[in-house]
């Protein structure tokens, strides 16, 4: 069943090579099901390779945005997919956690699964919410100022977060509703 909820909305998908395949595929195409324009940002323009398990080689995908050339008043909303390598590369880039803090900033919604919320961290908006993750992240949100719990799908003003593909359905739904509410007036950066 095809939805226009998020009818001329332009969804940012932040990603990089490594980004675990189906947590990319699976939230851009219930975007897409909805009505929204997904569009691939990463850390450099030409493509990046995704992986299956954080292991095997997967597809392709074509990047429609460096980082470093928009922000965040370009998209109505953000998507984390996962991905170890993705998340390690994504984190620790300036230019990426400034991309990520513009959503919070103009209280925009976000959604992260699996090891996504790393660049949540080092982007500086986990402090005082509560959220999910892949389990191994759990120490690292905590110490962060983060309310960690092992749930299917959370929402924390705005921000959707999950643990891993097995939450994906729960997760497209949960932000797919959130993207189509818009900008939260309590979210804060």
């Amino acid at each position: 069943m095809t939805t226009q909820q998020l009818a001329g909305q332009t969804i940012a998908f932040l990603a990089t090579r490594g980004v675990e395949q189906v947590e990319l595929t699976s939230p851009w195409e219930a975007v897409q099901a909805a009505g929204g324009q997904p569009r691939l940002v990463s850390l450099e323009s030409g493509s990046i390779t995704a992986i299956n398990g954080d292991w095997e080689h997967a597809d392709t995908f074509t990047v429609d945005h460096a980082a470093g050339s928009v922000s965040a008043a370009d998209f109505d909303a953000l998507v984390m997919p996962g991905g170890t390598l993705n998340a390690d590369a994504l984190r620790v880039d300036t230019g990426v956690q400034a991309f990520v803090r513009g959503f919070f900033e103009a209280h925009k919604p976000v959604a992260a699964i699996c090891h996504a919320p790393w660049t949540l961290i080092n982007a500086g908006v986990v402090q005082g919410r509560k959220l999910t993750s892949y389990h191994s992240l759990s120490e690292d949100l905590k110490n962060a100022g983060a309310t960690w719990v092992d749930e299917e799908v959370v929402v924390d003003q705005g921000l959707t977060t999950s643990r891993n593909p097995g939450d994906l359905d729960a997760f497209n739904a949960k932000m797919v509703e959130e993207f189509a509410e818009g900008r939260h007036a309590g979210q804060t950066a």
